[in-house]
C-alpha cells in the first residue's frame, strides 16, 4: 500500500463508528512502530561528538577555569626556585709558564678530554665542601627535600641543585645552582665558581711543592743569618725601649720642648698665686672681694648693705622693740656671719691654690731634667743602631730575593691554572626558574581542556540519562513509536494556548508560527497521533494513558497536543487531566480548575456535567482534573466507570497521569486503559527509572503501547534525524508556496 493509499484509507478508518477489524500486511505498517528486534548499533556521527561538547560546554569552560585558577594559586603557593649562572672561561691556548723554556711550549689537542675533566671537578668534594661549609647548602637541600637523613660530616659532599653545563661549540663551563633566594643562589654559583678555580691552584701548587722544597733548604743558612741579625737588632731595640732610635729622638726632643713650655707656664702661675696670697693675707675685705674666689664675699657684702638699709629704716618707722625691728636685726646679725665666714673661706682657698701652683711647678721642673738626660743618652746610642740595622736589612733582601725566585718557580709550575678565569659572574634572578607560570598555565589549559572534553564524551558514553531510540528499544525491551524535538523557546513550559489560531497552526501558538522548530513539533504530533490510529488495527485502543517515569518529563504538553491533534482528524476527543496531585491542563486552556475529576471521584458527581468545550476547538472535550486531591489512589475504582462510559461516546479518550514512580495512581489508571505511552526526556529520563517504569506496567498488565522520546536533539540520537530536517522540505519563502515539492 503507497502512502496516497493509507492517506485516503486513515481518515475513514479513524471516523469509522463500527466494530470493524482493518486487516494491514506488515509492509503497510512497518513504519508505524520499530519492532522489538536486537539491531545493529550504528556508530555515533562527528555531530554526535560536538553536541556533547556544546552540551557540557559551560562544564568544560567551568572545569577548565576551575583548573586554571587551582594552577594560578599551587604556582603563587609555591615557594619560586630562582637559576644563578656564573660562566667560566677555559683558554688552552695560554702557555703553561711564563719563565723559561715552559713559556714557549704549545700546549696539547685536547681541549674536549680537558673539559670534561674541569666539569668532573666542579662536582668534586674539594670544590664543593669549602662552599658548603660556609652556606650551608646541604642543610638547606635537606630541610627543603622535607627533612631528609642529613648526610655525615666526613660523606662526600654532592650538591643536587647544583647544574654543570658547557654549551655546545664553545670553551665555556656553565655552573648554575638553583635555591627558593636569588642572593643565595648568585652567591652559591659564585663561590663555586672561586672555589673551583682555588681548588685548582691548589692542585698545581701541590705538584710544584715536592720541587720548591730543595731551594727551601738551601734558603736554611740564609734564614738563620737573616735571624741573627734581626735578632741582634731586636735586641738593640729593646734595650733603648724604641724600636727606632732616631724616631725615639725625635720624640723626645719634642716632649722636652714641651715640657720647657709648661714649666715655664708654671712658673708664671705660681707667681700670680704667690701675689694673691699675699693681698689677701693682709684680711682687708676690698682684697678678699678683689681675688678671684671674692665672687661670693661681693654678693654677700651686697646682700647686707641692703639689709642695713632696711634696719636702719625700720629703726626710724618702728623703734627698737618692734617685731619687725628684731626681725631685720637677727637677719643683720646672720649675713655679718655669712660674709666672716666666707672671707675665711676665701683666704684658706687662694692659699691652696698657691700650694698646688707651687708643686706644679717644682714636678714639671723635675720631668725637664729626667727627659734631657733620656735624650742626651737615646742621641749618643743613635750612631750604634744604625751600623746593626743595616746589617739586619741587608740580609733580609737577600733572603727576599731567594724567595722571590722560589716563588717564580712556583708560579710557573701552576701558571696552567690560569688558563682558567671566570668570565661572568652570577647575579640574583628576577624571574624565577621554577614554577614558570606563563609555561605551566599553558600546560593547564591544554591539559585540563584535553581531560574536559575527553571526560565529557566518557560521561556521555558512561551517562544514566536516554537520549537515543535504539538505545530504549534494547533497555526496554519497548519500541520507540514518536520522537519530539526540542524547542529553546519553551524553556521547560508552555503558554496557553490560543483557539483562534488557524486549524493547521491550532497546536502552538500564533506568534511561533514563524519558528521552523515549531512546525516540526506540529509535524511530529501528527506523526504520533498517526502512529497510534495504524495501531489500532481491530479498533480496541479507545482509551490512551500517558504516564512519565518522573515530573516535567512533558507528558502534560504531549497528551494536550495529542488530543488536539485527533480532534483536528475528526475524532471525537476526550481529554482527562489526571493528575490530581499537580494538574496542568486548564492553565493550557485557560480554563479555572474549580471542578473536574476530583468531585467524580470523592463527591460522586456526574462526569458529564463536568465536561468542558474548549472555544475554537472542534470535537474536543475537557474532564480537567478539579481541586487537587491528595487521596486520589483511595477513590480511584470510580475511575473505571467513567472510562468504561467515555470509551463508548468518544473514539478517543486521552488520559494524562501522573509520574508512575512515586505514586500508586498511575499503576490503578493503567489497566483501565487500552494503551500506554510512556513519556521519557531525552538527556533527562534516567534509564533505570523508564526500565523500572516499563517493568512495573508489565507487571500489572498492562498494554504499553510504546515509549515517546521527548525534546530530542538532531545529533542526540541514531537514526531519527529526519524529523529534524523535515522543515527543509517547506518553501524558503512566500514566493515558493504553490510549487511542486
Amino acid at each position: 500500500m503507497n502512502p496516497n493509499k493509507i492517506r485516503e484509507t486513515l481518515p475513514a478508518l479513524l471516523n469509522d463508528k463500527n466494530e470493524r477489524t482493518l486487516t494491514l500486511s506488515p509492509m503497510d505498517y512497518h513504519f508505524a512502530a520499530p519492532a522489538e528486534t536486537d539491531t545493529v548499533e550504528a556508530s555515533l556521527p562527528l555531530s554526535h561528538y560536538l553536541w556533547v561538547l556544546k552540551r557540557y560546554l559551560w562544564n568544560i569552560l567551568g572545569f577548565i577555569a576551575v583548573c586554571l585558577i587551582a594552577t594560578l594559586v599551587i604556582c603563587l603557593r609555591i615557594t619560586p626556585v630562582y637559576e644563578s649562572t656564573a660562566t667560566v672561561d677555559i683558554d688552552r691556548r695560554i702557555p703553561t709558564a711564563i719563565l723559561g723554556q715552559e713559556a714557549t711550549q704549545a700546549s696539547m689537542n685536547d681541549s674536549d678530554q680537558f673539559i670534561s675533566t674541569q666539569m668532573k671537578l666542579v662536582q668534586s668534594d674539594g670544590v664543593l665542601r669549602p662552599v658548603d661549609l660556609q652556606y650551608h647548602l646541604r642543610q638547606i637541600e635537606n630541610s627543603a627535600a622535607g627533612g631528609m637523613k642529613p648526610a655525615t660530616e666526613d660523606a662526600p659532599v654532592k650538591l643536587k641543585n647544583l647544574v654543570v653545563t658547557r654549551p655546545p661549540n664553545t670553551y665555556l663551563l656553565n655552573i648554575s645552582y638553583r635555591s627558593t633566594s636569588p642572593k643565595l643562589s648568585a652567591d652559591a654559583a659564585n663561590a663555586i665558581a672561586r672555589s673551583f678555580l682555588e681548588h685548582t691552584y691548589s692542585i698545581r701548587y701541590d705538584a710544584s711543592s715536592s720541587l720548591s722544597s730543595f731551594m727551601e733548604r738551601q734558603l736554611e743558612e740564609l734564614k738563620a743569618k737573616m735571624e741573627r741579625s734581626s735578632g741582634s737588632l731586636a735586641a738593640f731595640e729593646r734595650e733603648l725601649n724604641v724600636v727606632n732610635p732616631e724616631a725615639k729622638t725625635d720624640i723626645l726632643s719634642a716632649r722636652l720642648l714641651q715640657l720647657n713650655t709648661d714649666f715655664t707656664s708654671a712658673q708664671s702661675s705660681r707667681i700670680g698665686k704667690e701675689a694673691a696670697r699675699d693681698s689677701v693675707g693682709t684680711g682687708t675685705p676690698q682684697a678678699l672681694a678683689a681675688s678671684s674666689q671674692g665672687e661670693v664675699i661681693r654678693r654677700l657684702s651686697d646682700k647686707l648693705n641692703d639689709v642695713q638699709q632696711k634696719f636702719a629704716e625700720t629703726r626710724i618707722l618702728y623703734g627698737e622693740k618692734h617685731p619687725e625691728y628684731q626681725k631685720v636685726a637677727a637677719q643683720v646679725a646672720v649675713l655679718r656671719g655669712q660674709l666672716e665666714e666666707a672671707q675665711t673661706a676665701v683666704a684658706e682657698r687662694v692659699g691652696a691654690e698657691y700650694l698646688e701652683a707651687k708643686g706644679r711647678e717644682g714636678m714639671l721642673a723635675a720631668a725637664v731634667a729626667v727627659s734631657k738626660v733620656e735624650f742626651d743618652r737615646v742621641n749618643s746610642r743613635s750612631f750604634e743602631y744604625q751600623g746593626v740595622k743595616r746589617e739586619a736589612e741587608a740580609d733580609r733582601k737577600l733572603y727576599e730575593e731567594l724567595v722571590r725566585r722560589i716563588k717564580e718557580a712556583e708560579i710557573n709550575a701552576g701558571f696552567q691554572s690560569s688558563s682558567i678565569r671566570i668570565a661572568d659572574l652570577a647575579r640574583p634572578n628576577d624571574v624565577p626558574f621554577f614554577p614558570r607560570i606563563p609555561l605551566i598555565m599553558m600546560a593547564a589549559l591544554v591539559l585540563s581542556t584535553l581531560f574536559a572534553i575527553a571526560a565529557s564524551v566518557f560521561a556521555d558514553m558512561l551517562g544514566t540519562a536516554v537520549r537515543d531510540p535504539d538505545q530504549i528499544s534494547k533497555l526496554t525491551k519497548t519500541p520507540v513509536i514518536g520522537t519530539l524535538p526540542h524547542i529553546n523557546a519553551w524553556r521547560g513550559r508552555m503558554g496557553a494556548l490560543s483557539p483562534g489560531a488557524p486549524d493547521s497552526q491550532r497546536l502552538l501558538n500564533p506568534q511561533d508560527d514563524k519558528d521552523a522548530a515549531f512546525r516540526g513539533y506540529d509535524e511530529a504530533i501528527r506523526t504520533l497521533r498517526d502512529t497510534i490510529c495504524l495501531s489500532d488495527f481491530d479498533r480496541r485502543l479507545r482509551s490512551v494513558m500517558l504516564t512519565s517515569s518522573l515530573p516535567s518529563e512533558g507528558k502534560s504538553t504531549i497528551a494536550t497536543h495529542l488530543a488536539i491533534a485527533s480532534a483536528q482528524m475528526g475524532s471525537k476527543t476526550l481529554l482527562i487531566d489526571g493528575d490530581l496531585r499537580r494538574p496542568s491542563i486548564h492553565r493550557r486552556f485557560n480554563e479555572s480548575s474549580n471542578v473536574g475529576l476530583s468531585d467524580v471521584l470523592v463527591n460522586g458527581a456526574n462526569w458529564r456535567d463536568l465536561l468542558i468545550h474548549p472555544p475554537g476547538f472542534e470535537n474536543l472535550t475537557l474532564l480537567l482534573a478539579g481541586p487537587p486531591y491528595m487521596r486520589a489512589s483511595d477513590s480511584i475504582g470510580t475511575l473505571a466507570a467513567v472510562m468504561e462510559e467515555a470509551r463508548g461516546e468518544y473514539d478517543r479518550v486521552i488520559l494524562d497521569a501522573p509520574p508512575l514512580l512515586g505514586f500508586p495512581e498511575p499503576l490503578r489508571m493503567s489497566v483501565l486503559s487500552d494503551c500506554v505511552l510512556v513519556v521519557a526526556l531525552s538527556g533527562k529520563t534516567n534509564r533505570k527509572a523508564l526500565a523500572s517504569t516499563i517493568a512495573t506496567l508489565r507487571r500489572v498488565r498492562a498494554n504499553v503501547l510504546g515509549v515517546i522520546l521527548n525534546e530530542t536533539r538532531g545529533d542526540s540520537g541514531t537514526g531519527y534525524y529526519y524529523s529534524y530536517h523535515r522543515n527543509k522540505y517547506y518553501a524558503p519563502s512566500e514566493s515558493t508556496q504553490g510549487q511542486p515539492a
